[in-house]
């Protein structure tokens, strides 16, 4: 997304050139990127874990027990809707797991 807006700006400054109002278009769009941008797109995940665990991208680990089993038990209530809705679907995902 940075790479997006900050294309976006050079190509705003370069117009500018025969239209100064477009040089405020680019610091508009560089400063809302920084205002409100900047952080949403940044990733959260440190660099160097300190401790073995899932992968960033598997979501968090719970705090305690009782986080868990309630993830666990939403977890399993969706699955149940799935193949609820998807009888279908769900027998051809579990005819894939058992070869």
């Amino acid at each position: 997304m940075g790479t997006v807006v900050l294309s976006g700006a050079v190509v705003l400054v370069v117009l500018g050139f025969g239209n100064p109002l477009y040089w405020l278009a680019a610091a508009g769009v560089l400063f809302l990127y920084v205002r409100y941008g900047l952080d949403s797109s940044a990733p959260s995940a440190p660099s160097a874990p300190s401790a073995p665990g899932p992968a960033p991208g598997a979501g968090t680990a719970p705090t305690s027990y009782k986080a868990y089993r309630d993830r666990r038990d939403k977890q399993a209530k969706w699955e149940r809707r799935y193949r609820r809705e998807r009888p279908l679907e769900s027998r051809r995902q579990e005819r894939e797991r058992s070869k």
